[in-house]
């Protein structure tokens, strides 16, 4: 860039030199008088901008009168070639003394014309889409008058996203501006919506038919993405429609987005060109048409284009004509504010202080640039014309109108129904069939970690045999998916080396057990898993200790709840019967040691002592039903526990591992950071094995103490092994196995649904049924076998509510006596529930002398 401005310095030396001689040859006539003004343009005059331009400024010109100033308009032909627009901007310059030039359109044309303006200041509003950051630097008169359109390549984005394709076809004009100002941009903006493109494809502005013929058809045979993003000038993507409509690229599945160049003048086209480019999805600058001055301008427009180019079919204005008219607005102003004889330094500053509501929009001029577009219209050819179907907004996204309060989406389905290259119900898949017999190369890995999944057989005779559960889900998944030829191709190394083939290229699909990891996702982007995600802890077992199996059958409550039950009841007993009995009286030891034995002895034999007392008594039935109750339980349950063999883990939870530093296997790789970096493990802790069948020889040789493994390998692993080892923990959720494919691929998508749908269908799971043996081993029994106290709730409550009533009745009896009418009803009340058969009857109980050494 830096040997760029003197090539400009010497290329406008040798203008210099030969500017007397051009001088001579020149034929044009300074049509400037004292006092007046003259403006230039360089346009192409041959092209559709340029005829849009000229007729704009013209209508321009003559509203300019109002201002005061005596103006002429004086343009100039570029006839698209680069140099010749640097001679006409030096005849401007030198010989008809304009004060500003409007023009050029290309950045290739606009450093020369800069650099000769660059002595006088004459200022420059060009028309150039991209301009590098430097060129103001270079060239201070130089001014940007079209609006920097770099964001509609995330306009374009936004469209590949709306439909989930993620591959596209970028074909370009083979220019400097296009190359530099916008092909890195879509680049970004598609890498930001999980796009790629798969191809750049460029063409000369001089592309001959069979150029262009041959490399669509390198496209068609050799690139299964359909998508197509087209940057090319107008002429030159016409050239390019007709000859994909010639080639069957026009149809079904088939996707082709246009950006500004193109679709900005598709209103121009005529219906007979434009019937070959059906389906086409464009995105133009938008500017308002509405309005009166906008009515008024578009009326005089077509008039004056009509008279003045009457074998133009098409007479309407576009966005070239209302920036041509906006920039002579702003020259006028800047004219007016200077005077006639302001011109160079001065009419600069005034012109960058213009600030109007143009035919284009807002027109303010900052860092010699107006503000960029944010404001894009998408629209879609159909039959011999256009739909407009909405726009889309830079950091809002896609709306049917432009409107503050109107709602935006960050999708443009909800948008009226697109007319694609294939018909309007038809939304294309983005990626179709290879015309060449090449196949989809599909790895697989050589050394699966089971069969069940992935089994590769080699014979001399029948070659290569690829079978397993992943092989079968594989094959019923591209069965539902027309037109997916491919040949499986086994694989001699790890999974790691076997995914990063698929960044080389060297594979165009992984399929096996294929755990989906981080790690793995720079180098490809995998589906759906098609098993259960997960990671589970492997540990030996062994028979449980029947050592203390006789306190099992109940748990530690329910034995503390027992007891407690048991002490009280002896307790309440030994109180009432103690003055009955001289055995129950002596020393408090002595007392202690009886009321204990009482109480164990009225819960484990039927022919306790004799007791006196008729509270006692009740207190002891209700507790020896209780106690029949729980002994007969416990019997069963503990020999349920005896006769039935337990198997128990030799560790039970992972801290436990943490905490005695054993050694744990892992098989694969990716495993390692996760039980580093989140489980804490410490790396000489672990132990990789090259596939899960290798566990089973490590815990026999003592090498490890538990393993981890995935759950579909965790599955086959248990079956095997179904009385050595046994499953502790949760389940960490990660991995599970799934399809690998390149990033960006467009197939992804639909593998993705098809997943979806086998799986909602039960094809998944009859697949897994036929390749993958069942699990059988029993569960690891868990303290659930040992009882609590739920289920004897009730029978704690009877037997401590009884006992508790006999206990107060004995206490409060002295206080019972002084109320002997009171007394006389509770015994009768009493007596009633001992002997039902007698009439209870509400005449008075006789007042009676009651013994207290006899019983109550």
């Amino acid at each position: 860039m830096g040997t760029l401005p003197h090539a400009f310095s010497l290329f406008a030396l040798i203008l210099l030199l030969t500017s007397g001689t051009g001088a001579d040859q020149s034929t044009k006539t300074q049509a400037i008088f004292k006092g007046s003004t003259g403006i230039g343009a360089i346009v192409d005059t041959s092209s559709r901008i340029g005829k849009e331009e000229i007729v704009a400024m013209e209508v321009a010109k003559e509203d300019f009168y109002s201002f005061g100033n005596l103006t002429f308009l004086l343009i100039n032909d570029s006839q698209k070639d680069t140099i010749h627009a640097a001679l006409e901007a030096k005849d401007l310059i030198d010989t008809r003394q304009v004060q500003a030039i409007i023009g050029p359109r290309t950045w290739e044309e606009v450093p020369l014309v800069a650099e000769i303006a660059r002595e006088t200041q004459v200022p420059i509003l060009s028309f150039a889409d991209t301009a590098p950051e430097w060129a103001t630097e270079r060239w201070p008169s130089l001014l940007q008058a079209s609006p920097d359109k770099r964001a509609q390549m995330k306009a374009v984005a936004a469209i590949v996203q709306s439909w989930n394709w993620h591959q596209v076809i970028v074909i370009y004009e083979d220019t400097d501006s296009s190359a530099r100002g916008v092909i890195p941009h879509l680049h970004d903006a598609l890498r930001e919506v999980n796009s790629e493109v798969s191809q750049f494809v460029a063409f000369s502005p001089f592309a001959t038919s069979d150029s262009m013929s041959k490399e669509l058809e390198n496209i068609k045979s050799k690139q299964f993405c359909r998508v197509f993003v087209v940057h090319l000038s107008f002429k030159l993507a016409v050239r390019l429609f007709e000859m994909a409509k010639k080639m069957e690229m026009m149809k079904k599945d088939y996707v082709w987005i246009t950006t500004d160049p193109f679709t900005s003048l598709v209103h121009s086209i005529n219906a007979s060109v434009i019937s070959s480019m059906k389906g086409i999805l464009g995105v133009r600058s938008y500017f308002p048409k509405m309005g009166r001055r906008f009515e008024t301008f578009n009326q005089r427009f077509r008039t004056r284009f009509s008279r003045k180019f009457p074998l133009e079919e098409k007479k309407e204005p576009g966005i070239y004509a209302v920036q041509a008219y906006d920039a002579m607005r702003t020259i006028a102003l800047g004219l007016n504010k200077a005077g006639s004889k302001g011109g160079g330094k001065e009419l600069l500053e005034n012109i960058l202080d213009a600030d109007f509501r143009g035919l284009s929009g807002k027109v303010k001029l900052k860092n010699q640039k107006v503000a960029a577009a944010e404001i894009f219209e998408i629209v879609n050819v159909i039959g011999t014309g256009y739909n407009e179907l909405g726009y889309w907004s830079n950091g809002s996204g896609f709306s049917e109108n432009i409107h503050e309060n109107y709602t935006y989406n960050p999708s443009m389905i909800d948008f009226e129904q697109v007319h694609w290259p294939g018909g309007p119900r038809y939304t294309p898949r983005g990626w179709t069939t290879l015309t060449s017999a090449k196949r989809f190369r599909i790895g697989v890995a050589s050394l699966s970690g089971y069969e069940e999944y992935v089994k590769v057989e080699s014979d001399d005779r029948l070659g290569t045999n690829f079978s397993g559960f992943s092989i079968e889900v594989f094959k019923a998944t591209t069965a539902s998916m027309p037109f997916f030829p491919y040949e499986f191709q086994y694989f001699n190394g790890s999974y790691k080396e076997l995914v990063k083939q698929l960044h080389l290229k060297n594979f165009d699909a992984v399929v096996g057990d294929v755990e989906i990891v981080a790690s793995r996702n720079p180098y490809a982007e995998f589906t759906y898993p098609y098993t259960e995600t997960g990671l589970v802890l492997i540990v030996p077992v062994r028979s449980s200790s029947k050592a203390w199996s006789f306190i099992k059958p109940f748990t530690a409550t329910m034995w503390v709840l027992i007891s407690v039950i048991t002490v009280y009841n002896g307790f309440v007993v030994w109180w009432i019967e103690r003055k009955h009995c001289d055995e129950l009286q002596g020393s408090i030891p002595n007392q202690i040691g009886i009321m204990i034995w009482l109480s164990f002895n009225t819960l484990f034999s039927l022919n306790g002592p004799k007791l006196h007392s008729n509270l006692s008594r009740m207190s002891g039935v209700v507790w020896l039903f209780v106690a029949l109750i729980i002994i007969q339980t416990y019997t069963a349950n503990l020999s349920s526990m005896l006769t039935v063999q337990r198997l128990e883990p030799t560790i039970t939870s992972v801290e436990e591992l943490l905490n005695s530093n054993a050694m744990v296997g892992y098989c694969t790789g990716t495993m390692e950071r996760y039980l580093t970096e989140v489980l804490k493990f410490k790396t000489q802790n672990l132990q990789h094995f090259r596939s899960a069948e290798n566990y089973s020889e490590g815990f026999e040789d003592k090498n490890i103490s538990a393993a981890f493994l995935g759950t579909p390998s965790a599955k086959i692993f248990l079956a095997k092994y179904c009385n050595s080892f046994i499953q502790i923990g949760p389940t960490y959720k990660i991995g599970g196995f799934g399809f690998a494919f390149p990033r960006g691929s467009p197939l992804l998508a639909s593998m993705n649904e098809v997943l979806l749908n086998l799986s909602e269908k039960g094809k998944l799971q009859e697949l897994e049924k036929t390749w993958i043996t069942p699990q059988k081993c029993p569960k690891m029994p868990s303290d659930s076998s040992s009882l609590g106290p739920s289920g004897f709730r009730e029978l704690f409550f009877i037997t401590a509510c009884t006992t508790t009533i006999a206990f107060v009745i004995y206490v409060c009896r002295p206080n019972l006596l002084r109320h002997k009418n009171i007394w006389g009803i509770i015994s009768a009340v009493l007596k009633r529930w001992v002997s039902p058969r007698r009439h209870f009857t509400s005449r008075r109980v006789p007042n009676m002398y009651i013994n207290p050494k006899v019983g109550t």
